[in-house]
C-alpha cells in the first residue's frame, strides 16, 4: 500500500548551515563584533522580545562610539587659545604695538612708554581670547627666561618680528634669520610674521625702498642657513595710521579655523545684495576677522575702521544689558544685542555704510554701492539676518 508519507518520517532532516544576516549591524571594534554575533546567534533560539532588547543595545553602544570618536578631537583642537609673540631689537616698538591695540592706549601717549626688561602677557576677550606677549630684546627665543615649554609653543600660533625701519637694522636681521631658523627646525606649524614698523615718518617711495630690501634680505639670509622655504610674511606698520590694524588683522586671520566658512558668507552676502565690500570687525580691537574676495584698499577699511570707534562710543552711551534669563523657546542668538545703522556718504545715497552688530564682540561694516539703495533694505535686512545665524552656528562648531 502506498502512502502519501515516506518512512522516515519521524526523522527530520538535518537543520541547514546557519547563514549571515545581511541586515546585522556590522561595527569595527572586535568586542562589539563578538557581541554582535552572539547577539545573531541568539537570536535564532530567542523570543522577539529578546532580539529587539539585543538590537537596541547595540544600537546604543555605535551611537556611544561614534559619538566619542566626533568628540574627542573636537576638545583637543579646541584645547587653549591663540597667542602671538612680539620680538625685535630694543626700542623697535614692540611695547607700543601692544598698548596700541589691546588696552586702547592713544598713539601719542606711547612716546612715553618705557623700555620692557621683562616678559609681559596682555590678553584680549573678545569672540575668541587672544594673548600678546612681548619679548624683551636682550632674550633670544632659545632663551630659558621665555615662559614656553614645549607644550606652550604648540599653542603659540605667531611670532612677530618688528623692526625698527627708521633705525639701523642690520643686526635686527640676524636675529630675525636666528629666530625664523630654530622656528623652521623646531616649531615648523608656529607662523613668522615681519612688522616693518615706523614707517610714517617716510616719504612714500623711500618707504617702498626700505620694504623691498628688508624683505630681500631676510630672504637671502634664510637662503644662506638653508631655510628658503620658510614661509614669511612681510607689513608695512605704523601705530599712527590703520596699517598696524590691518596687519594685525592678517595674522590673527591665519590662526582662526573659521576663515574660510566666514568668507565664504560674506562672498555670498556682496553678490546677493551688490556690496561693494564687506568686513566682520572685532568691535572692541578694531581688527577684522574676515572679509570677501574683493580686493582690499586701505582708504575703505580706514572708514569702516573709523565707523567701527562711533559704534563704540554711541554704545557706551545708549546701549543697554540684555536680561540675564532667556525666555522660553528663545535661541542663543536671541541673548545677543542686535543693533543696526546707516550713514551716507554722498547726497545722491548711492554709496553708504550698513553696520550691524552680529553678536556682542562682532560687528559687520558694508560698503553699499550703486545697485544696493535704500529701496533695497529689506533685502539687505533679511539675507544679513541670515549671515547672522550662519556666523553665531560657524563659532558654535
Amino acid at each position: 500500500m502506498h502512502t502519501l508519507f515516506s518512512s522516515n518520517i519521524l526523522s527530520p532532516p538535518p537543520a541547514p548551515a546557519t547563514q549571515q544576516n545581511p541586515f546585522e549591524l556590522l561595527f569595527n571594534s572586535a568586542a562589539t563584533s563578538n557581541s554582535t554575533a552572539s547577539a545573531s546567534n541568539s537570536s535564532a533560539h530567542s523570543s522577539p522580545i529578546e532580539y529587539n532588547l539585543l538590537t537596541r543595545r547595540l544600537q546604543d553602544e555605535r551611537r556611544a562610539t561614534e559619538d566619542a570618536r566626533h568628540v574627542e578631537p573636537t576638545a583637543v583642537r579646541r584645547k587653549g587659545h591663540p597667542k602671538l609673540l612680539l620680538m625685535g631689537q630694543r626700542r623697535s616698538g614692540k611695547s607700543s604695538i601692544q598698548n596700541v591695540i589691546l588696552q586702547k592706549m592713544p598713539p601719542t601717549e606711547t612716546l612715553y612708554l618705557e623700555s620692557t626688561n621683562t616678559v609681559k602677557t596682555v590678553s584680549m576677550q573678545s569672540f575668541a581670547q587672544f594673548e600678546m606677549t612681548e619679548v624683551p630684546s636682550q632674550l633670544s627665543i632659545e632663551s630659558p627666561e621665555i615662559a614656553y615649554s614645549e607644550a606652550n609653543f604648540r599653542e603659540l600660533g605667531t611670532v612677530i618680528w618688528v623692526i625698527d625701519v627708521q633705525d639701523d637694522y642690520l643686526s635686527s636681521i640676524n636675529s630675525l634669520v636666528h629666530t625664523a631658523g630654530f622656528l623652521a627646525e623646531n616649531y615648523p606649524r608656529v607662523h613668522f610674521e615681519v612688522f616693518i614698523h615706523k614707517t610714517d615718518g617716510l616719504s612714500e617711495e623711500y618707504r617702498y625702498d626700505a620694504f623691498r630690501e628688508v624683505r630681500q634680505r631676510v630672504q637671502d639670509e634664510l637662503s644662506d642657513v638653508g631655510f628658503g622655504h620658510r614661509e614669511v610674511a612681510f607689513h608695512q606698520t605704523s601705530i599712527f595710521d590703520h596699517s598696524i590694524y590691518e596687519a594685525i588683522s592678517k595674522v590673527v586671520q591665519r590662526l582662526l579655523p573659521q576663515l574660510p566658512a566666514l568668507e565664504a558668507l560674506l562672498n555670498r552676502l556682496c553678490s546677493t545684495c551688490g556690496m561693494q565690500k564687506a568686513y566682520l570687525f572685532d568691535t572692541a580691537s578694531k581688527i577684522y576677522i574676515a572679509t570677501d574676495a574683493s580686493p582690499t584698499f586701505l582708504k575703505d577699511y580706514e572708514v569702516c575702521s573709523d565707523y567701527v570707534d562711533v559704534i563704540v562710543d554711541i554704545k557706551a552711551l545708549y546701549g543697554w544689558q540684555q536680561p540675564a534669563k532667556k525666555p522660553a523657546g528663545g535661541s542663543d542668538a536671541d541673548d545677543e544685542g542686535i543693533g543696526e545703522s546707516v550713514v551716507t556718504f554722498e547726497r545722491n545715497g548711492d554709496t553708504y555704510i550698513y553696520a550691524r552688530e552680529i553678536t556682542e564682540h562682532l560687528s559687520l561694516i558694508c560698503l553699499m554701492g550703486k545697485g544696493s539703495g535704500i529701496d533695497k533694505r529689506v533685502l539687505i535686512d533679511y539675507n544679513v539676518s541670515l549671515l547672522q545665524d550662519a556666523v553665531v552656528e560657524v563659532f558654535k562648531v
